[in-house]
């Protein structure tokens, strides 16, 4: 009994994505040549990053992050800016070679998003704020109530309208 699984086409088409590079690697050459401005990366190579960050960070080592949507800009930054070493003479896969390099990225952000939480962590233990809150919920719990019940006593909010 074989079923037949319908093959969903790739997010990124590899062949298509590989020419594109090599146009836009042409173009730039002759904009070189001709004492130019560097032409734009094409809309579609930029999709193509995208796709390959938001697809890559969906993937189970990546997913539970709050900073996720700073790995996917990082992830297309580094793309940008290494775009200029993909050599379609050495590899036809640029898929491969941008996914490693957002991969990366990503790893990145992660260690310095774990470092900064550390800091953070210890400049909290050290200005002891944790006691401070614990002994100020224990202490004021009651003042707090009270004073906002004074509050609401002290103002009518009637729906009477004046």
């Amino acid at each position: 009994m074989a079923t037949d699984k319908k093959k969903k086409p790739h997010y990124v088409n590899n062949k298509e994505f590989l020419q594109a590079m090599i146009d836009w690697k042409a173009t730039v050459v002759e904009a070189e040549a001709n004492d130019e401005f560097r032409p734009q990366v094409t809309n579609y190579i930029g999709e193509c990053f995208l796709k390959i960050a938001n697809h890559l960070s969906y993937r189970p080592n990546f997913i539970n992050y709050t900073y996720r949507e700073e790995m996917i800009s990082d992830g297309i930054e580094n793309c940008l800016q290494y775009i200029d070493n993909f050599d379609p003479e050495k590899s036809k896969n640029p898929f491969a070679y941008f996914t490693q390099i957002i991969y990366f990225a990503f790893v990145r952000r992660i260690t310095r998003e774990k470092k900064q939480s550390k800091i953070k962590d210890r400049l909290l233990k050290r200005s002891n704020i944790e006691d401070m809150i614990m002994v100020q919920e224990h202490d004021d719990a009651g003042d707090y109530q009270r004073q906002f019940m004074d509050f609401l006593q002290q103002y009518n909010f009637s729906d009477d309208k004046d």
